[in-house]
């Protein structure tokens, strides 16, 4: 599975980070924050969400608005 990172200028396409990747940061640092893009499902972030709980980590995701248009916003998963 592969979900699309947040972006960091508006008008730039999202960077793309695998599975394993993440796996290897929170295996790593043991607790981690991503923000991922809105062009992600939501279907596939309570994928993503499920296969860490799965794992017996707990995960905290949410939406994050960062301005006055609907479209402006981002998921933030908290992964302990």
């Amino acid at each position: 599975m592969d979900l699309k990172l947040a972006r960091e200028l508006p008008h730039e396409k999202p960077k793309t980070i695998a599975l394993k990747k993440i796996e290897e940061t929170v295996d790593q640092e043991g607790q981690s924050f991503f923000y991922f893009d809105k062009e992600n499902s939501h279907k596939d972030l309570l994928a993503f969400v499920a296969h860490f709980e799965k794992k017996g980590l707990s995960v905290y995701h949410r939406v994050v608005r960062y301005g006055l248009d609907d479209e402006d916003y981002m998921y933030e998963v908290h992964i302990l």
